[in-house]
């Protein structure tokens, strides 16, 4: 890996760390070759301070450590993207970025959508939410429709009409979705049980 530490004038490369779980941007540090070969010697991410004049591994103090897993290159060669598995929060100030946001698997407009069944489980009297009857009516009338809708996917899965069979899946994921907020679970657990089973 060829590092340019000398594009900048001072030795340093910016170094982004992201989780290589949740693939969130964690933070930002800088290190020179130094820190580098410590990182890569003791798998701790390790920074230069720029206001300590020294080397400094992330957790030292804290115990909230960041276990290296990869680094990445760009391609003016002066970028590190390093992955790490964080031990903690990774912010000094205790949050889990240095953006204050909550390090979460994101599954796009899936966990939106988990939001939004969360709110109308929240608002279960709501008279005009389809979502809100569901959950009245409880886990038997929910886990019906799965059933439901898993026989209509099949049925459309063996004919020719992909916009119907793409609807019939949409519907049955929808209500699925539905189905695991009312056992108290969310996406994240069987993405978690899937994970465990992956040798």
């Amino acid at each position: 890996m060829e590092i340019d530490f000398n594009k900048n004038g001072n030795g340093l490369i910016p170094a982004i760390i992201q989780d290589a779980t949740t693939k969130n941007v964690l933070m930002l540090g800088y290190m020179n070759q130094e820190a580098l070969n410590v990182t890569q010697e003791t798998e701790k991410v390790t920074f230069y301070s720029r206001s300590k004049k020294r080397l400094w591994t992330k957790g030292e103090e804290s115990g909230n450590f960041l276990n290296l897993v990869n680094i990445k290159n760009d391609c003016d060669n002066d970028t590190l993207l390093i992955t790490v598995n964080p031990v903690g929060p990774t912010c000094h100030k205790g949050t889990d970025t240095c953006w204050a946001e909550e390090n979460v698997q994101d599954y796009g407009f899936l966990s939106a959508l988990e939001k939004i069944i969360t709110s109308r489980k929240e608002d279960v009297d709501n008279p005009d939410s389809y979502v809100a009857s569901l959950f009245r009516k409880g886990i038997n009338k929910i886990a019906q429709k799965v059933g439901e809708e898993a026989v209509e996917t099949v049925i459309e899965a063996k004919d020719d009409n992909e916009e119907l069979f793409l609807n019939e899946s949409a519907d049955l994921l929808f209500h699925y979705l539905i189905l695991l907020q009312a056992k108290g679970y969310h996406l994240k657990d069987i993405v978690n049980t899937l994970k465990g089973r992956h040798k």
